[in-house]
């Protein structure tokens, strides 16, 4: 097979493991910078070109797309989708998770439990705001922030109404989430790979640290989940139609709660915490749906 691997970082961790694992697997991987990509649109002819060539025997894409260029990154693994290509992340479905706002809005509405979560257009009635998430202490987050970036913890009063103010006042979109007290620094990264979750870690904040993302110094240990947990992580990553993903939860007393599903997951923290071949098992996920696709589709188009 002959896959690409979408990354503007050749190496780092992710985009080293999946190429080492593709390439143990007897396929033909290279690592392509979806930045420098051009997309040529015509009739029932669509073209990826790189370095002025055409990419035109590929038959799987990797994406690791970041957050900063989700739009661009998107539109290139549509351009892909429309070529024939597999993909173990649509188009569709990385805009569905990259959107904060909108993920919340359909997990909750899939029956999954989330940290009460309110949105407004800058309001000017902050106090209201406080209270309708249960008062302080209360989390703070940029709509666009991702490893733990854009999340302030305000634990007065005075704070939230300081900190909500001026970034109203900057015209940033912002989310405001109950604060939950007996998570105690901790979440649950939970790896789920075709349906299934493959491995799982419980990261831990720093002391004085309430983020527990590893970016931000935060430790990881293998964990076993709850078979609630197990099927709140598998339901939440059908319910952004995605292949691969990692899915955040916080331990609570009302169960497992949602905090955000990542359609492009890390690889080391999850690896090295759990001892599994996680890029392993990504490049025989793609090796079993392009096998299905193939035998549901014995002549390939040119749309997808």
């Amino acid at each position: 097979m002959n896959i690409a691997i979408l990354s503007q970082k050749p190496n780092i961790y992710s985009t080293r493991r999946l190429l080492q694992a593709g390439t143990e697997r007897g396929h033909q991987v290279r690592i392509i910078n979806h930045l420098r990509c051009k997309l040529v649109i015509e009739k029932n002819k669509p073209q990826v070109y790189y370095n002025q060539q055409s990419l035109e025997k590929i038959q799987a894409i990797i994406p690791r797309i970041g957050a900063s260029v989700t739009f661009f990154g998107a539109s290139v693994i549509k351009q892909f989708e429309m070529m024939g290509v597999h993909s173990t992340t649509g188009s569709e479905s990385l805009l569905r998770a990259r959107d904060k706002l909108r993920s919340l809005q359909l997990l909750s509405m899939s029956g999954l439990e989330l940290p009460k979560t309110v949105f407004t257009n800058y309001t000017k009635n902050v106090q209201q705001l406080i209270e309708s998430v249960g008062g302080v202490p209360l989390v703070i987050k940029l709509l666009e922030g991702t490893q733990g970036l854009g999340v302030v913890l305000a634990e007065s009063t005075n704070a939230a109404e300081s900190v909500i103010e001026a970034f109203n006042k900057i015209k940033t979109r912002i989310i405001v989430q109950e604060f939950i007290k007996e998570s105690s620094g901790t979440d649950i990264r939970a790896f789920v790979i075709d349906g299934k979750v493959v491995a799982a870690m419980q990261r831990k904040a720093k002391d004085g640290e309430f983020r527990s993302n590893l970016h931000r110094g935060g430790t990881a240990t293998l964990v076993a989940l709850s078979p609630e947990q197990e099927m709140a992580a598998i339901r939440a990553t059908e319910v952004m139609g995605l292949g691969v993903a990692g899915v955040d939860m916080l331990i609570s007393n009302r169960g497992p709660l949602i905090l955000e599903v990542n359609a492009s997951p890390g690889l080391e923290g999850i690896e090295k915490a759990t001892k599994q071949d996680v890029a392993g098992q990504i490049i025989q996920y793609l090796e079993k749906s392009l096998s299905n696709h193939s035998h549901a589709t014995p002549t390939q188009g040119n749309s997808h």
